[in-house]
């Protein structure tokens, strides 16, 4: 007998749920339970009366495993709407990073260089430091992290994807 097993694809997920307290636990849970991985999860609220709350989940999974996850979400109560916008076309993501590096002699200045280059704005400035933030794609805040290892990376603080699709209908 022969398993194959389906190739694990990364996928956005937008969920709409009641901005109630204990989803995001619950829904945290559902995940764990089952074994799944969060590579990344933001939440805000995205009603003027702050009754409705947005969680972007990015996950890893097969389709078999993805279908799976999607229905669990669906069935819990305080869940409106799960949209997997990998799979429903185009979609814009975007990642902010807050990266601390140190700044002395020609690191300073390739340090200044390199944020240039990436279109990350100095936040924070000390005589021996620099903090930048940069946003983008999540390769382009790798690559920009990676780079200013080289310089004297300090310490990262990222927020985790958000996304929405492209297009006149909403999520």
């Amino acid at each position: 007998m022969h398993i194959s097993e389906e190739k694990a694809e990364r996928h956005t997920l937008a969920v709409i749920v009641d901005n109630e307290p204990g989803i995001l636990a619950r829904i945290a849970g559902l995940f764990t339970a089952r074994g799944y991985n969060i590579e990344s999860l933001t939440v805000s609220e995205v009603t003027a009366d702050k009754a409705v709350s947005r969680i972007t989940i990015v996950t890893s999974a097969s389709p078999a495993t993805l279908e799976q996850i999607v229905a669990q979400l669906d069935r819990l109560v305080p869940v409106h709407r799960v949209h997997d916008l990998t799979a429903e076309g185009p979609h814009v993501e975007r990642e902010l990073a807050l990266v601390k590096v140190r700044g002395t002699g020609d690191h300073r200045i390739e340090a200044l260089r390199l944020a240039d280059v990436y279109r990350a704005r100095v936040v924070d400035a000390t005589t021996s430091s620099f903090v930048f933030e940069v946003t983008g794609g999540i390769e382009k805040i790798d690559k920009f992290v990676e780079l200013m290892g080289e310089v004297g990376l300090i310490e990262v603080a990222r927020t985790g994807i958000v996304a929405i699709a492209r297009g006149k209908d909403a999520a």
